[in-house]
């Protein structure tokens, strides 16, 4: 028996981080070994390995897809994989690290500078810029939303009695949560790229945006702007030794502020309030087979990747809308999102002979996981049989989303699953939305059932 010792991390720190430590703890205990697995998610580290841990352990395995600094593990066998290969199989992934993590300290060193290096690298693409930003507005939008959602629950009016318990949500909610979006949002896109001198441009830009109208297509214009701009103003601006102090605290925050915020009032600000008129006007006159394809297109993205890019850009797009008050794109994603692992864990409970025991214990997880709208749910499914339970997920969200639009439903919360289904006035349609999320579900269902071999027929099949 070994002892090991693992990190996992994702960018939003919400779903792969957890699904890849209880990935790698079941598959330590299928193989007979000790492990202890240190998350690092979005509310922080949970279970931190403490130097005893580490003193004690035979191997580190990190399962991240995001930085992870492993100074502390100098010295001991490293092997460092993905979270997407931990949740497909831990029992894997640690077979492997036992077989190939002979790491020496110089070795160790090397290896370190390299993969230090190459995530670096990754971490200059827009994309991982982008996931920055949503992953720090993520809470701010949920709370937000629900607390709006809740002030509806006392009226659709009732938030303009000032005073009231309403007004006092809508406040906490739409002027307060709601203002902070698009600056945080941009704050943390040029944080991710220039680092903590790209935060005050980004913040002042992406208020801006706000106060222009320019909504969240020009938070996304500020924040890029302001992080790229920083960078290049550290490379051109050459101070003397004795002034380099005034760098960060003046000279950067003073030239990227007033640039990006003169660039934000003359420049850039009235086209993108422009473009982003015109998008909100676009899809709030949308109906019948329009809105069912934008709802298709949704849909399926969200069912894509299960919480990656893809996955991530439909929400992204979905929760930019909110606070220009179109709210069916938000209800046609959290519907779609939830129908993967629904789906899944319905086929779980209709075709038991095409599951193996644990897919059908994973099931029970799935549901609870498609009801609180966390798409990942499907992952270990589909990473166990991508080419049967992709198409079917995509197909079930596809029609979800489509319905959903179709159905003209709205939702004003931007999480939350089927827990702001009961707030009075939160879902816009509240009949129709729930018939597409079944619609979805059961269309999912039924195609992994027909599409999935028996257990005996995968057997005969195999080589």
């Amino acid at each position: 028996m070994s002892k090991i010792v693992a990190v996992t991390a994702c960018p939003t720190g919400i779903a792969h981080t957890y699904m890849a430590a209880e990935s790698l703890k079941v598959g330590a205990q299928k193989l007979g070994h000790e492990i202890k697995v240190e998350t690092m998610g979005s509310s922080g580290v949970e279970n931190q390995l403490t130097e005893g841990d580490i003193a004690q352990a035979d191997i580190v395995i990190i399962a991240a897809d995001t930085n992870v600094d492993t100074s502390r593990f100098a010295g001991k066998p490293v092997y460092t994989t993905s979270t997407g290969m931990a949740i497909k199989d831990g029992a894997a992934v640690i077979k492997e690290a036992l077989k190939s993590a002979t790491v020496t300290a110089e070795r160790y060193i090397s290896e370190t500078k390299e993969i230090s290096a190459r995530r670096s690298a990754q971490r200059t693409g827009v994309y991982k810029h982008l996931m920055t930003g949503v992953s720090h507005i993520i809470p701010i939008v949920v709370a937000g939303g629900i607390c709006i959602a809740l002030s509806f629950a006392f009226g659709i009016h009732a938030a303009e009695e000032e005073g009231s318990l309403a007004a006092a949500l809508m406040q906490i909610g739409g002027g307060a949560a709601f203002a902070l979006m698009v600056p945080v949002l941009a704050g943390y896109i040029a944080y991710s790229i220039a680092d903590r001198p790209g935060l005050a441009p980004g913040l002042i830009g992406g208020m801006l945006a706000n106060q222009i109208g320019a909504g969240f297509l020009g938070g996304l214009a500020a924040g890029f702007i302001a992080g790229y701009l920083v960078l290049w103003l550290k490379k051109s601006i050459k101070l003397p030794k004795s002034l380099e102090g005034l760098m960060p605290v003046l000279v950067l925050p003073l030239f990227s502020t007033l640039i990006v915020g003169l660039l934000m009032v003359y420049v850039i600000g009235t086209p993108v309030k422009s473009a982003m008129d015109w998008l909100t006007e676009g899809l709030k006159s949308m109906s019948g087979a329009n809105a069912a394809i934008l709802g298709l297109l949704l849909g399926a993205m969200m069912a894509l990747d299960m919480g990656g890019p893809v996955n991530k850009a439909a929400y992204t797009f979905a929760v930019g809308l909110l606070a220009s008050n179109t709210f069916e794109p938000m209800a046609a994603v959290m519907a779609a999102g939830m129908t993967p692992p629904l789906g899944i864990a319905l086929a779980t409970f209709m075709a038991k002979n095409k599951f193996t025991p644990e897919e059908h214990e994973a099931g029970k997880a799935a549901a609870v996981l498609g009801i609180s709208f966390i798409t990942e749910g499907a992952i270990p499914f589909a990473a166990a049989d991508p080419l049967r339970v992709i198409p079917s997920i995509m197909a079930g969200s596809a029609v979800t989303g489509a319905l959903s639009m179709y159905f003209r439903c709205t939702l004003r919360a931007p999480h939350g699953g089927i827990f702001v289904l009961p707030i009075p006035n939160a879902v816009g349609n509240l009949g129709f939305y729930v018939i597409a999320i079944l619609v979805g579900t059961i269309i999912t269902a039924l195609l992994v059932t027909i599409l999935k071999p028996s257990l005996a027929q995968a057997k005969t099949n195999m080589p």
